[in-house]
């Protein structure tokens, strides 16, 4: 599980393709000492598993690589497959027991791929339009959370499949989403609440 609060941004170092997947490697400031093969990370919002780490000598500013497996679900229904070398990642480590919860809870496993439509930018904000898939968009409310590239974002108004955002400067200075522009694709994960909600009201309904 995650918080949907970034904990570095990494860039994509290689893509190696291998079969029906890929592997990714990059770089990040994680101290290699602290991780571990087989430990979960979130990239853009998808919880993948370290299959590699080690120290980095480059004086790039970053002191750690890891690489990950994606499969070919991953490369499928998320932005995963189009990641090329140079890209930046946002990173989260999983929660840990008596961390503090200061987004909301974030599975990682990503639901679809939304659109932006349009970056509006004013005192140092961004407000974001963005176009989530039909058949997700009835999970998406207005004040309600969501998780977008692994970012924790609050929904300010929803009009049919579109919502929007606004992000204050801390999040796009410490997010990859200060150089999002409009035609991006976007990891989408819907709060898990909100499919429970419309499940019992489908429920109620049988």
């Amino acid at each position: 599980m995650f918080t949907g609060l970034i904990t570095d941004v990494g860039t994509l170092l290689s893509v190696e393709p291998r079969g029906d997947l890929k592997r990714l490697k990059i770089a990040s400031h994680y101290p290699h000492d602290g991780l571990a093969l087989g430990a979960s990370v979130a990239h853009n919002g998808v919880c993948m598993t370290l299959v590699g780490f080690g120290p980095r000598s480059e004086n790039d500013g970053y002191v750690s690589w890891h690489e990950i497996d994606a499969a070919a679900e991953t490369l499928a229904v998320t932005t995963a497959g189009s990641w090329a070398p140079g890209d930046k990642i946002n990173l989260e480590r999983a929660l840990k027991i008596g961390d503090e919860l200061g987004g909301h809870l974030v599975s990682g496993h990503v639901d679809g791929v939304a659109t932006l439509v349009s970056r509006r930018d004013f005192d140092e904000m961004a407000h974001f339009e963005i176009e989530a898939p039909k058949e997700l968009a009835k999970f998406i409310a207005e004040k309600g959370s969501v998780a977008l590239d692994g970012t924790s974002l609050t929904v300010n108004k929803v009009d049919k499949t579109r919502f929007t955002i606004l992000l204050i400067p801390h999040t796009l200075d410490v997010t990859i989403w200060g150089g999002r522009k409009a035609g991006d694709r976007i990891n989408l994960e819907v709060d898990t609440m909100a499919r429970y909600a419309a499940r019992l009201v489908e429920a109620a309904g049988e």
